[in-house]
């Protein structure tokens, strides 16, 4: 026998003695056969030497010259034949090893073999600390007083007997005739189970009654019947009747059938099955209003719209269409360098123009959200379907409990996720590198981040333990990119916000929250001209050396500059390296500055509003406003541009919201929608990827109105 390792190498052990192979040993017994059969090593070896002590000197003498002469043979065999195989393998191989293969780390694993046991006795003793001894102990006793009844003893008697088997005998017991008796009864399957529930429960009183009046065959002593008279019988033969309530039956069976209802109600199978079942009833209530919202052409025919193909095919000729219109326009733009909107226009009759309108689709609004002024919106930065929006007043006098909801465009009705905050919503937004992330802004000035793929409204992180959080309400915070230019684990993503008192602050997300001042607004005199003959004043004493900031916005294409709008009616440009200084100034409001806007085409030109009822478009290069616009004696307090013309924007304020266009018009909107006598427009924010608008109120509705009859102009520079 040969043995191999893993790789194939010969690890077969050699034997320590060597015998001569010339040696001539007589035939011997069996004995002496096996223990020359196991070598002359080892027990054998011993067990054989002392055999043949007992044999005489001379038959131990040719015994070992015997077994050394074996062991020598074998051994010469194994040797030259390994040494052989060794030999012509180190030929085949050859393998030379460089510098390389010296220097090179080799891993060598060691491990524990298998535990062989060649001897195993066990122990006849047990310790008096083991569990076992106290049953040992007890063992021992009986074994004792066993020992004592043994012969010797006076009370032990050795007797020998025969004995006889017992007869069989028959015996015969006259009892009462079993009767069997037919009834039946009408169940359910709720009987059924309500009836398996109590066996398992409570397994004395099985016999429990029943709804049911007819169907069943039994036997009477093995069946136990529901509202019936349940006999037992005692050990001396006496039975005692004991009846059952059937009121206390029928309040076990309500208890045990809303435990079961209210299991089935918050079961998970249970709530996808009703959060599939809302979808697509939802689907069905607003699929004129979705298909309207989404461009698509509004099937109201039951026989149409069973039609998928034909669906299909109206959805795709519409857009072969619409593609081919916008393409010959386009075409006809270049050759007469004429607006493709008076294009058409001028191709139109009087009767045929049709002017541009807000037509409303639907709200979204719940119980929930009733009273509560919307604050904030914000679209999610991957699903264009999701939009989050943030309810809390403005004025201090009214502040309440604030919510951020998330809205599917699936389910108008209901929002997907709840957050309740202690402090009303004053600003949120989505992040883009992880758009699973809502960062939220509170009236208090705290920040609070959520992850909007978990169903709780826990927060995932707060800023309420930074030193350095805000201490007036947060007005405006974005996720801004640091870098557009690059792509991947290259781009980085800032949480920026502004708050009232007077900071501009960059937010690090690390296990907790906090923050680093990009700047510090300071109070800016006003330049007033001084006429002729009159005296320097002096500088009134300022209450803060800071000024409340209101909002912000990053430009479009450099992140590094940024405009700040403030409480004292300025815009100030600045940059994220210079912390200590603005860059540039713009005074023109005589009211606070709710909202700047840079143009997303145009990127040199900014809009801003104010509540000095105007609304002003300005030049980065110039201090003094373009164009100012004002339509109505109230406060403006959102606006947005279009993302899909320079020329667009729209504005809200307390009573109404416009749409402007400033390629038609530079002095009143082009469209005009009036807020209803019991709210106010609080909001305004413009579909991505289609032509609808959304306005929030301070009703806590947000309203979907879709733009209609608005040629949106294709160039793209103011």
């Amino acid at each position: 026998l040969q043995v191999f390792d893993d790789e194939g190498k010969d690890v077969t052990p050699h034997p320590l003695f060597h015998s001569d192979p010339n040696t001539v040993v007589p035939r011997q017994g069996k004995l002496l056969a096996s223990s020359a059969y196991f070598g002359a090593t080892g027990s054998g070896f011993l067990s054989s030497f002392s055999v043949h002590q007992t044999l005489g000197v001379n038959a131990t003498l040719e015994l070992i010259c015997h077994l050394l002469n074996v062991e020598q043979k074998r051994s010469r065999l194994l040797t030259s034949y390994n040494f052989s195989d060794v030999q012509v393998r180190r030929e085949e191989i050859k393998e030379e090893l460089t510098k390389e293969d010296l220097d090179r780390r080799v891993d060598i694993y060691l491990t524990e073999t298998e535990t062989i046991w060649i001897l195993d006795m066990p122990s006849v003793v047990v310790s008096v600390e083991s569990e076992d001894a106290s049953r040992v102990l007890e063992r021992n006793r009986i074994y004792v007083d066993v020992c004592k009844n043994r012969p010797g003893n006076d009370r032990f008697v050795e007797k020998m007997m025969q004995t006889i088997n017992g007869a069989a005998k028959n015996k015969e017991v006259q009892c009462d005739k079993i009767i069997m008796e037919d009834k039946g009864m009408m169940i359910t399957s709720w009987d059924l189970y309500d009836s398996f529930n109590v066996s398992e429960t409570e397994p004395t009183s099985k016999a429990e009654g029943s709804r049911a009046t007819t169907g069943k065959s039994s036997k009477s002593h093995t069946t136990k019947e529901h509202n019936q008279t349940t006999s037992v019988s005692s050990d001396r033969g006496s039975t005692t009747s004991i009846m059952i309530s059937e009121s206390a039956v029928h309040a076990r069976i309500h208890e045990e059938e809303e435990c079961h209802s209210e299991a089935i109600l918050t079961s998970e199978n249970f709530q996808q099955d009703l959060f599939f079942m809302e979808r697509i009833l939802m689907e069905n209530i607003f699929q004129p209003k979705l298909a309207a919202y989404r461009q698509f052409p509004v099937l109201l025919d039951p026989d149409v719209t069973s039609d998928t193909s034909s669906t299909i095919e109206a959805v795709k000729e519409a857009k072969r269409e619409k593609h081919d219109r916008e393409k010959q326009d386009k075409e006809e733009q270049k050759e007469a360098f004429i607006d493709p909107s008076v294009l058409s226009d001028l191709n139109k009759t009087p009767e045929e123009i049709v002017p541009p309108r807000l037509e409303r689709l639907w709200s979204y609004v719940c119980d929930l959200t009733n009273g509560h002024s919307v604050s904030s919106m914000a679209w999610s930065k991957v699903n264009p379907d999701l939009l989050a929006v943030g309810y809390g007043a403005f004025d201090f006098k009214e502040q309440k409990k604030g919510l951020a909801c998330c809205w599917s465009l699936k389910n108008p009705m209901w929002p997907e996720r709840i957050f309740q905050c202690e402090h009303g919503v004053t600003a949120l937004d989505f992040s883009t590198a992880s758009p699973n992330l809502l960062a939220v802004g509170t009236y208090n000035g705290s920040i609070a981040i959520y992850n909007v793929r978990n169903c709780k409204d826990t927060v995932l992180l707060d800023s309420s333990e930074s030193s350095n959080k805000h201490t007036g309400p947060v007005w405006q915070l974005r996720w801004v990119e640091q870098d557009r230019g690059t792509t991947g684990d290259g781009k980085k993503e800032r949480l920026i916000c502004i708050s009232a008192d007077g900071r501009v602050t960059e937010w690090l997300i690390q296990k907790r929250l906090d923050c680093t001042d990009l700047m510090k607004i300071k109070r800016t005199e006003s330049e007033k001209k001084k006429l002729p003959g009159e005296k320097e004043r002096k500088s009134e004493a300022l209450i803060s050396q800071r000024a409340a900031g209101m909002c912000f916005d990053f430009h479009p294409k450099d992140t590094n500059f940024y405009l700040a709008g403030t409480e004292e009616g300025h815009i100030h440009k600045c940059s994220c390296s210079c912390s200590e200084q603005f860059l540039e100034t713009y005074r023109g409001h005589k009211g606070p500055v709710y909202k700047v806007a840079w143009n997303p085409f145009s990127t040199d030109m900014f809009l801003s509003c104010s509540a000095d009822w105007s609304v002003i478009l300005w030049h980065q290069d110039s201090q003094t406003p373009i164009l100012t616009f004002s339509s109505a004696a109230a406060f403006v307090h959102d606006i947005m541009w279009s993302p899909k013309s320079a020329f667009i924007f729209a504005a809200v304020n307390e009573s109404r919201v416009e749409i402007w266009d400033l390629s038609v018009s530079t002095l009143n909107p082009v469209v005009s929608c009036f807020a209803s006598p019991r709210g106010k427009f609080t909001s305004v924010l413009f579909a991505q990827s289609t032509d609808c608008l959304l306005v929030g109120d301070t009703k806590g509705e947000v309203s979907v109105f879709e733009l209609r009859n608005l040629a949106a102009p294709s160039s793209k520079k103011v």
